[in-house]
């Protein structure tokens, strides 16, 4: 998990929503999401992310990048996809994925 928010960037930029349950125990899940997570914040374009997960399983995670072009290098990138399709055979009961475009961002402070 993230530990601090994402600031307010201006926009447009693009936020990833990725909705999940988890699978009953880690099985690896706790590294990975880690290295993506580092991987992640390597790739052009990217934002940053928050991520929360519940004690059912239920997790929410956002990610933020400039532009659409940079999700899609994100989705291509090859560890990412493996990482990706582990997932859906071992890791999830189910998931969602939105892409929103964001058009205001503001904080407080």
């Amino acid at each position: 998990m993230s530990a601090s928010l994402v600031p307010a960037h201006e926009p447009p930029y693009y936020a990833v929503i990725f909705t999940s349950r988890r699978t009953e125990g880690d099985n690896g899940y706790g590294e990975t999401a880690a290295r993506m997570g580092r991987l992640a914040a390597e790739q052009p374009g990217f934002l940053g992310h928050e991520s929360v997960r519940g004690p059912d399983g239920r997790g929410i995670t956002v990610a933020y990048f400039t532009d659409e072009q940079s999700i899609a290098a994100w989705r291509e990138h090859t560890e990412h996809a493996a990482a990706r399709a582990h997932g859906r055979e071992h890791w999830y009961e189910e998931y969602v994925v939105h892409v929103a475009k964001v058009e205001r961002s503001y904080a407080s402070g």
